[in-house]
């Protein structure tokens, strides 16, 4: 039987309508959060621990835990917990059917399902990102050689993780483009020079087609992310072809359904000054907070802004005591402007860890909570 959970009272405020949010994860915590004081809130996700995804390759090196309990964070909130998974959507007479048997009737919906790495190209034995739990099991097994499968952030946070805590290793990081091709000179640099330091070999302009050709102990698939939408597609809503990220308009409203709002990177949202917002943490809560204010107005007769957003940096994990803090354009384009070192690993652990107090701030005081800057 599936778990369900009230946490606590209505803090004070008249509930105005039903808002169901799919997904627990930055953006729909965030946006369950904030509305927790204007509606009646039920969040829907499978399971009963929030993770910190930002924090996978972590968890994949040997850190002990990556995740909290989700009751704590939702507790004195008046949100219902829905420990369940939606399996159909209903857009016509809006409804969720969920496996625990439970149908839920809303006012309003939030897709904040999130992403996952593309399953295309992965074949049956490599490691990603969400199977880090796994994949620290088998690097305990034993040394020999293993291959990170892409040049972004995730391969290279993945490689330079693993070949700093588990040395015994030989780890090669390969990518079919330029490594770190969003960054800047000198950001790319860096990450080179640590890379060096770490032994790990580079190969670029090798495109891989299928993790089981690659030869090695142990592969890890850092290619493209995927939404999580295939429960979108089903019920007739819009997704974009290449990513299944829901298309949206400036109010993050669903193009085809407008009384369904998509967050974090279930949602292709745009703005003026950053164009298309690429999946991240550092536009998941954000986009999150945004459809929760959004969806007061609506319920209250207003109608909301449009989102104003722009990226600020991006951080980059590169082991526990190096990193990279690049500077960036709103449009997320980088200047040739970066942190590195310890000081630079100390910002990105203090980036990581307010994700997660923003959170509990929404949690006590919603209404504080601003459009968190462009940072991640």
């Amino acid at each position: 039987m599936k778990s369900v959970t009230k946490h606590g009272g209505s803090r004070g405020r008249r509930a105005r309508g039903r808002v169901v949010v799919l997904g627990g994860g930055y953006a729909g915590t965030m946006a369950a959060l904030r509305l927790a004081p204007y509606a009646q809130v039920t969040l829907v996700d499978p399971g009963d621990r929030f993770t910190e995804r930002v924090r996978l390759h972590e968890l994949a090196a040997g850190r002990p835990e990556v995740s909290h309990p989700r009751a704590r964070m939702l507790h004195g909130t008046g949100i219902e917990q829905l420990a369940a998974r939606a399996t159909s959507l209903d857009p016509d007479v809006r409804a969720v059917h969920t496996d625990s048997g439970r149908t839920l009737l809303y006012d309003r919906l939030v897709y904040a399902m999130g992403s996952h790495t593309d399953p295309r190209g992965i074949g049956e034995r490599a490691f990603t990102a969400e199977s880090a739990a796994a994949l620290h099991k088998r690097l305990l097994d034993g040394p020999g050689a293993l291959t990170v499968v892409g040049g972004g952030l995730t391969g290279i946070e993945m490689a330079t993780e693993i070949a700093e805590s588990h040395p015994e290793w030989r780890v090669r990081l390969v990518t079919g483009g330029e490594l770190g091709g969003g960054l800047s000179v000198r950001g790319r640099n860096h990450i080179r020079t640590v890379l060096d330091r770490l032994r790990v070999r580079v190969e670029e302009g090798r495109r891989v087609d299928d993790g089981d050709d690659v030869d090695a102990d142990a592969v890890v698939w850092a290619g493209a992310l995927r939404a999580t939408s295939g429960l979108a597609h089903d019920a007739g809503l819009v997704t974009d072809a290449v990513t299944g990220r829901l298309r949206v308009d400036a109010r993050l409203r669903s193009v085809s359904h407008p009384d369904i709002y998509a967050a974090g990177d279930a949602a292709a949202a745009r703005t003026p000054r950053a164009g298309t917002l690429r999946m991240s943490c550092a536009a998941a809560l954000p986009t999150g907070s945004y459809v929760a204010g959004a969806i007061a107005a609506e319920l209250r007769g207003a109608e909301p802004r449009p989102l104003s957003y722009g990226f600020f940096v991006q951080c980059v994990s590169l082991g526990r005591h190096d990193a990279l803090i690049q500077s960036v354009r709103a449009d997320d384009t980088p200047r040739e402007r970066v942190l590195t070192g310890r000081p630079a690993a100390r910002v990105k652990e203090q980036v990581v860890r307010n994700a997660v107090r923003v959170l509990h701030l929404a949690a006590r005081r919603p209404g504080v909570i601003p459009l968190i800057p462009g940072i991640g």
